[in-house]
């Protein structure tokens, strides 16, 4: 009845891919496409301007934060998720920490331990699109 769509990004070609033999400790900065089938210890952000699509395979993790526009997550991720565009939890999802986003969808079995934030959804007496209070990618989404 239901079809299993597949995972794959909105930008079309994947640019980059880590293996699922690699692990990187350290921050990752790109733009493209991310697929990411191994482990990084880090922070994964999007280049500033330019459109990016981060896919977590099933296999992959991230124990850091994300900042990037479309976010896909089929794996383990551990921190906060900035996905100033949208994200997709898939159903082998399992994110440990907040979920900011624009735009959520959410497949049956995927599992989130922590908030989905809202975009629009920020604390009372903070400035709303001056950037003061955003991520460095939420502050040039808006630009």
């Amino acid at each position: 009845m239901f079809k299993t769509k597949p995972i794959r990004p909105d930008v079309g070609a994947i640019d980059t891919l880590i293996g699922p033999q690699v692990t990187i400790r350290g921050d990752v900065v790109f733009s493209g496409g991310l697929y990411v089938e191994g482990h990084i210890q880090g922070k994964v952000i999007a280049e500033t301007g330019e459109r990016a699509v981060l896919t977590l395979a099933e296999q992959g993790s991230i124990e850091g934060e994300v900042q990037v526009p479309v976010v896909v997550i089929n794996g383990r991720m551990t921190g906060d998720v900035h996905a100033f565009d949208r994200i997709e939890l898939a159903a082998k999802a399992r994110v440990q920490g907040n979920v900011h986003y624009k735009v959520v969808e959410m497949s049956a079995g995927a599992q989130l331990t922590g908030r989905l934030v809202h975009a629009d959804a920020l604390p009372a007496g903070l400035p709303s699109h001056d950037g003061a209070a955003l991520p460095e990618a939420w502050a040039t989404a808006d630009a």
